[in-house]
């Protein structure tokens, strides 16, 4: 199949597991990528053909968002009518869903599109007055519609007119690439990667740690960057923290700190799946998470990690040091974990499931 990926470049969950899924079906399809910048996982030797949205400058434009919805509009018409493809895949319906629609109407139908939504495409955003009504047409037309969990499939028939199905297809993760790394060390090493929005609730993380500090020999490693970081630097230096908190901003090999971590939190007030979760799951390392959303798909409460309430500071710090001073239940919750992700969200049994979703978008008409 020839097939073209929309996605946005950034370091949220949607950009990595549309980059990722790129890689997977270059191996057997004729892939395209297309963003308005080269998204963080791509590298610089692909399978694939990335295409760049190229922005126009001008002024009238600065507070315009529908300029980058009609660049892209356009770029996915030349790359439809340049490589006749047969799939548009569009990660994020927010604008990407939009722009795939009308690009294939402005093709004259010659191609099928799929919308996945990952999450606050559609309860956050999509949802919002100014864009809610757009977004529903987008999904109610696509010719497939998926989501990353049963969670986001629940809640986005909720908030929306939408009577078509709704397949879920959950994220993945290379567990040849997320993997236990051996170190050698008595310090225990605590982890957390996230774009730095509120809704991660970082503060939690930093509060739990000053808790757990004081009986443990731990360091905390903190990956990603976003509006949130400068405030979060503030209080761990208030805390008198500094000292056993790096801040390591954007690592593009994120599976060389995760993988040598003892323990990975997300402590989300929100997740639609959690993908950070997951990789740190496949690296052995348990995680814990709070109950909301995805998260409580993923993550198997003292089975594999365990599962707090929203800002239950001092059931975090409690769940963390039963882990971190307990060696050997350590290694089991990691060991589950790695099973469950071998079992449910290894690499070729997701990109099976894509494959098959559009062997039969293809030869049958979704549309409802």
């Amino acid at each position: 199949m020839r097939i073209g990926i929309a996605c946005f470049p950034t370091y949220g969950g949607s950009g990595i597991v549309a980059t990722e899924l790129a890689h997977l079906l270059s191996k057997k399809h004729e892939l395209h990528l297309i963003s308005y910048d080269r998204p963080v996982r791509l590298g610089e030797e692909t399978e694939f053909t990335f295409h760049k949205v190229e922005l126009l400058s001008y002024p009238l434009f600065d507070r315009v968002p529908c300029c980058y919805s009609l660049a892209l509009i356009s770029k996915l018409c030349d790359v439809i009518t340049s490589h006749n493809l047969d799939i548009v895949h569009a990660h994020y319906a927010v604008p990407n869903a939009t722009s795939a629609y009308l690009a294939k109407k402005i093709c004259n139908d010659a191609v099928k599109t799929v919308t996945t939504l990952h999450g606050t495409d559609s309860y956050l955003v999509g949802s919002h007055p100014s864009y809610k009504a757009v977004t529903q047409f987008s999904m109610q037309n696509s010719d497939a519609l998926t989501a990353v969990s049963e969670y986001l499939r629940t809640r986005t028939l909720q908030d929306f007119s939408i009577t078509r199905d709704i397949e879920v297809i959950p994220n993945f993760v290379d567990p040849q690439r997320f993997r236990r790394l051996d170190r050698n060390r008595e310090e225990k090493i605590l982890c957390h990667s996230s774009n730095f929005r509120p809704i991660k609730r970082i503060p939690d993380i930093i509060h739990a740690f000053n808790i757990i500090s004081k009986e443990t020999n731990s360091r905390l490693l903190f990956i990603g960057d976003g509006p949130e970081r400068p405030k979060v630097e503030k209080m761990v230096a208030d805390l008198g923290l500094s000292a056993r908190v790096d801040f390591l901003g954007y690592v593009q090999d994120v599976e060389e700190v995760v993988g040598m971590s003892d323990l990975f939190f997300l402590p989300s007030e929100d997740e639609s799946f959690g993908l950070a979760a997951l990789e740190a799951m496949s690296c052995e390392v348990p995680v814990i998470a709070t109950k909301v959303g995805g998260l409580k798909e993923i993550v198997s409460h003292g089975i594999d990690g365990y599962l707090a309430e929203v800002g239950d500071v001092k059931a975090i710090a409690q769940f963390a040091l039963e882990i971190v001073t307990d060696s050997s239940r350590q290694r089991e919750f990691g060991r589950n974990a790695r099973q469950k992700v071998l079992k449910k969200y290894a690499p070729d049994k997701i990109r099976a499931r894509y494959e098959k979703l559009y062997e039969k978008t293809l030869y049958t008409s979704t549309v409802q």
